[in-house]
């Protein structure tokens, strides 16, 4: 069932990330995604899921012999500020068994008895008449989940947007997952799609890196920057958007607004919308700086832009500022971190030769150039 909802993909989408990731699935790791906003991370979650996509890149030739189950933290139930420690931990249990529920229903591949014990395993995690029922969350998750494990089925649970889960989750129920992964290490592993490195943000959240330890050291050989699409890519979007809109766009506009976005798939949507807006793009003005510039001004541009810098750390924005000759760069430890870390996102690029730093994509350059701390009007 997971990803029959979106559009498919073709099975080459996103081909060097789904390359990475499957291989790491191959070997039963877990695996940590880092993308800024604006990068298509739905789609590349989505297609992840796809099992046509499984089948292709990980040789899998039965149906119910692996999937790939993405939890959204969105889908958490309401959590209050007063919920003690095991509540909120049972919060995370029920959507981990809700969305394992979800994907293998009707539990074709448990058989008749199973498949009626592991919905009663179900309906016990959810009974709130039991005294102890947030105590025995995570018993009954165990539970629930050995009944696909005995089958030899290889799961992998995704975490989108996985800052929101450290935020809602105690440190407590990560710790528990990563004794379930060491019960089940051939076939239970995880996915965490972040705007920066887990270790940044235990640090940002100012949680304890002793005890969030052991769930993230899972992720410390299998670190991956998802950046921009590829040129291929970019120009499937492009085609697709061209189509669902009925439009006509010449090729020196699809080149202009490939080139200007970066193929970002965020900035990709939005510029598109505008490019009417920029008038006749001919053969020379495909690489426009004056284009770029009113294209970083209209609004759906700087929103895209501004979500892309949002997800940023004090010191990268600090970086790019200084690029942007905004203010002095300071050559510190920090900084030199964030110079790296930016390189790796794909937003900064070095020029060897002659020794300087470029922001990327142009459109991006544009809106740190125009003071990205000013508010939408």
């Amino acid at each position: 069932m997971e990803g029959s909802r979106s559009r498919k993909q073709p099975i080459d989408f996103r081909k060097e990330e789904v390359a990475y990731v499957m291989q790491r699935w191959r070997a039963a790791d877990s695996c940590s995604l880092i993308g800024v906003g604006s990068v298509g991370k739905s789609n590349l979650l989505q297609h992840l899921a796809n099992p046509d996509v499984q089948k292709a890149y990980m040789n899998i030739t039965g149906a119910s012999e692996f999937k790939a189950i993405i939890i959204d933290p969105n889908l958490l139930g309401p959590l209050g500020s007063n919920d003690n420690e095991q509540i909120r931990c049972w919060a995370g249990y029920e959507l981990l068994m809700h969305r394992l529920y979800m994907t293998f229903y009707p539990f074709e591949v448990l058989g008749k008895e199973d498949g009626q014990r592991f919905y009663e395993v179900y309906q016990n995690l959810q009974d709130g008449s039991n005294p102890i029922y947030a105590y025995m969350g995570l018993r009954y998750f165990e539970l629930g989940l050995d009944y696909f494990m005995r089958r030899g089925i290889r799961i992998v649970f995704m975490f989108d947007e996985f800052e929101e889960m450290l935020k809602q989750l105690p440190i407590k129920f990560f710790q528990t997952l990563r004794g379930l992964r060491d019960t089940n290490k051939k076939q239970l592993s995880f996915l965490t799609f972040t705007r920066a490195p887990l270790a940044s943000l235990v640090e940002q959240m100012e949680l304890s890196v002793l005890d969030m330890e052991p769930f993230a050291e899972l992720f410390n050989d299998s670190i991956y920057y998802v950046g921009p699409y590829n040129e291929v890519d970019a120009r499937r979007m492009v085609d697709n958007l061209i189509g669902r809109n009925q439009k006509t766009v010449t090729e020196q506009s699809i080149t202009f607004l490939i080139w200007a976005t970066g193929s970002y798939a965020g900035l990709l949507r939005s510029g598109f919308r505008l490019l009417d807006a920029l008038g006749t793009i001919d053969s020379s003005s495909t690489m426009n700086d004056e284009l770029v510039r009113q294209l970083a001004i209209r609004r759906p541009i700087r929103m895209e832009c501004k979500t892309i810098w949002t997800s940023l750390t004090p010191a990268e924005q600090h970086v790019l500022k200084a690029v942007a000759r905004l203010l002095e760069y300071n050559s510190n430890t920090e900084t030199e971190q964030a110079v790296a870390m930016l390189v790796q996102k794909r937003l900064l690029r070095v020029d060897k030769f002659q020794q300087t730093l470029h922001i990327e994509p142009p459109v991006f350059r544009a809106f740190i150039s125009t003071n990205p701390d000013i508010d939408l009007p």
